[in-house]
């Protein structure tokens, strides 16, 4: 920034451009450190504590060719309403290799910032995550592999039991990696549940992929059997693969502990689709409110098919953001306060009042 050097212009207009410049720029410094998003979010979030979250148990019962299959779902949000103010219902949608409250509400004392949805929650958000059939507490008993589609069909029922109790018309959703994927088939397929929608470690082609070309070696494998094992070194890769240090390593072993407590394997559907079956949605039928949250060492897509993806939304309100120093698991990231911040931002925007339509 160029200082104002008053020896340059001793008139009296001057001077009064200078006092005047140093009053705006003071005024602008004091509205950023009032209004500044993370740190007004991480005051909020430690103003509420821990204790005054509740949490509880939902199912859902999905049909499926005369079958009842039974659908997890866990709900979190702050015991006193009035403790913050109301931001409406957060729908998490977790990804392949893990079920999802490992992923959105890990516990770890001292750690506030491990329960994705206890950080949400502080802020007003009634959170929710469920497990996708095949995965963690829902049903397991199909002979299935629990393919993107699937995954769609499973939002679509837990989404519309999620509405009914919460009493919300629409939701906020947020999935990471496969996860993404089945939320934009869904609000693809239900725009009329969906306010918002971020889409975290998506993918759309695969073209350009170091991830997704490792993974085509094990198709075969994958094709053969409906569930892949998964162990500690596995889940310890999804934090190391892509680019080392950009993950808290500290919290691996528990988050580990929390995913192979539920799971010592999981379905191969979504590994097939994106190995060997993408795309598996139209952004040009995307028509909600839309961000793209790319990690700068992701593998699983490159930034230009991304970059394409994101063209071709047709909803004015879209966001793309390329996320600093992470790589695939954002939310487990080093900088996991940016992302927060990100989430927050767009979930909290106000919708626009002229859109041209």
């Amino acid at each position: 920034m160029t200082q104002h050097n008053p020896t340059q212009d001793t008139t009296p207009e001057g001077s009064r451009r200078g006092f005047l410049t140093s009053t705006a720029l003071g005024a602008m410094a004091a509205t950023t450190a009032v209004l500044n998003p993370s740190e007004a979010q991480a005051q909020a979030v430690r103003a509420t504590p821990t204790a005054e979250i509740v949490g509880k148990e939902h199912w859902a019962i999905k049909k499926v060719a005369g079958q009842d299959v039974r659908l997890f779902m866990w709900n979190k949000k702050l015991r006193n309403p009035s403790a913050a103010p109301s931001r409406g219902t957060l729908v998490f949608v977790h990804g392949s290799s893990v079920s999802s409250t490992p992923v959105f509400d890990l516990q770890i004392p001292g750690r506030i910032e491990a329960s994705t949805m206890d950080w949400f929650a502080r802020l007003g958000y009634d959170t929710w995550c469920f497990d996708c059939e095949g995965y963690g507490r829902s049903d397991k008993t199909r002979d299935m592999n629990a393919t993107i589609a699937d995954g769609a069909d499973d939002i679509t029922v837990v989404s519309e039991y999620i509405l009914k109790t919460s009493g919300s018309k629409k939701a906020l959703f947020y999935g990471s990696s496969s996860g993404a994927l089945r939320a934009a088939l869904f609000a693809q397929r239900h725009p009329e549940r969906v306010s918002r929608l971020a889409l975290d470690a998506f993918v759309w082609t695969g073209e350009g992929s170091p991830t997704l070309a490792e993974r085509k070696k094990k198709l075969d494998a994958y094709r053969a059997n409906n569930r892949r094992p998964i162990d500690r070194a596995m889940i310890r890769s999804i934090f190391t693969r892509d680019h080392p240090g950009t993950s808290d390593l500290t919290i691996v072993d528990a988050f580990a502990d929390a995913v192979l407590a539920l799971d010592t394997s999981v379905p191969t559907g979504t590994y097939i689709d994106m190995s060997a079956n993408l795309p598996v949605c139209d952004p040009e039928k995307l028509k909600v409110p839309t961000l793209i949250m790319r990690g700068e060492y992701d593998g699983i897509a490159s930034l230009q098919d991304l970059t394409n993806f994101f063209a071709k939304l047709p909803n004015g309100d879209k966001q793309f953001i390329v996320m600093p120093g992470i790589a695939h698991t954002s939310t487990r990231s080093k900088n996991f306060a940016l992302v927060y911040h990100l989430l927050e931002g767009f979930f909290s925007q106000p919708a626009p009042v002229y859109t041209g339509a």
